[in-house]
């Protein structure tokens, strides 16, 4: 047990750092209205004058620099002097135009439809059962496909993210031995259109729901790969291209519960040659909770609130993949980015 502490300045210290924290949705609400505002992108590079911003972006000043001074004071900006701002390397990734940018995730992860979704997170805890369904009287994904903008949205969003963790996965990864990749569930593409470029031997297939790989066809082709990648629309839980010879299931297994995640191992593992290669990326947490990835967590309990899923241990994807007929060949920590690469094959294979 924690000795409460004496000092009344180490007080003050726990005091501060525990309301911060109960602050976090504050700072969410501020990132996420000066991304769909577009500010950074009328900041750029420059110093701009919290009255030029407000006179661009239609916004009300002295209220815009109430929030470009908290923004300021979360490190997203500075204020050199009174009333000027500018954008430091965290807040530049707000900008459309950066090829690291998290504009669309920033907005689409404070979006009001993720807001109200996590006002039922006491509901997830204290029954298992997902917030969002809950909320809203049906599932995440059947509910943002119905929802057009919300949709498109939420695909920029995942395209975001994925963006670095590919670049990384395609230079850190040897495909030399593989002829055709299946991304299973993957969206519009962005994966293979950062993989395929790097390797001219390989063809690809994008694999997802119709809704999913909708953008898919216009990624690829803007990649310079559409004459090697085409995309497919279907249920991976029922059937999945059997003609690839290395597939990668990258940050799916965290949308799904354990049957689900069973559910899709055990359709790879019996449409999937016998001579193929199963790549999982995406994050794997320690045996242990800590402080060093928050994110992590974090993520794990948005899976809860709003998919049902949930991140997992080394250990547990172990054991998922030897009950559904896997060996698991290596495990790389960290080796896409912030994700890791669980890489496995049918067990009578080798």
């Amino acid at each position: 047990m924690t000795a409460v502490a004496k000092n009344p300045a180490e007080k003050m210290r726990l005091r501060a750092a525990l309301i911060e924290r109960i602050g976090g949705y504050m700072t969410a609400h501020s990132i996420g209205v000066a991304a769909e505002l577009g500010i950074a992108d009328l900041m750029k590079d420059e110093v701009r004058g919290s009255d030029e911003l407000a006179a661009e972006s239609g916004t009300h000043e002295p209220s815009l620099r109430r929030l470009l001074r908290t923004l300021a004071a979360v490190g997203l900006t500075t204020e050199p002097e009174p009333g000027r701002f500018a954008l430091t390397d965290v807040g530049a990734q707000l900008r459309s135009d950066s090829p690291d940018s998290l504009r669309a995730f920033s907005r689409m992860f404070c979006h009001p439809i993720l807001f109200r979704a996590w006002q039922g997170l006491g509901h997830a805890v204290t029954t298992g059962e997902r917030a969002f369904d809950h909320v809203y009287g049906k599932d995440f994904y059947s509910y943002v496909a119905d929802q057009g903008d919300a949709n498109r949205l939420f695909n920029e969003a995942m395209s975001e993210e994925s963006r670095i963790a590919a670049a990384q996965l395609a230079a850190g990864y040897d495909f030399s031995g593989a002829k055709k990749v299946v991304d299973l569930g993957g969206g519009d593409g962005t994966l293979l259109a950062a993989i395929l470029p790097t390797q001219p031997h390989l063809q690809g297939i994008v694999f997802d729901s119709p809704s999913g790989v909708a953008e898919a066809p216009d990624v690829l082709a803007k990649a310079g790969v559409a004459d090697r990648c085409e995309a497919r629309s279907g249920d991976f839980f029922r059937d999945i291209p059997s003609d690839g010879d290395l597939y990668i299931i990258k940050s799916v297994f965290q949308d799904w519960g354990d049957e689900d995640s069973l559910a899709l191992l055990r359709s790879c593992r019996s449409q999937m040659p016998e001579s193929a290669t199963l790549l999982i990326v995406g994050s794997v947490l320690p045996e242990t909770a800590s402080t060093d990835q928050p994110i992590m967590f974090f993520t794990d309990l948005n899976m809860l609130v709003n998919t049902g899923g949930r991140e997992r241990t080394e250990s547990e994807f172990r054991a998922m993949l030897d009950g559904t007929g896997f060996t698991v060949r290596s495990v790389q920590l960290g080796a896409a980015g912030p994700l890791s690469i669980i890489e496995a094959v049918p067990a009578v294979a080798r």
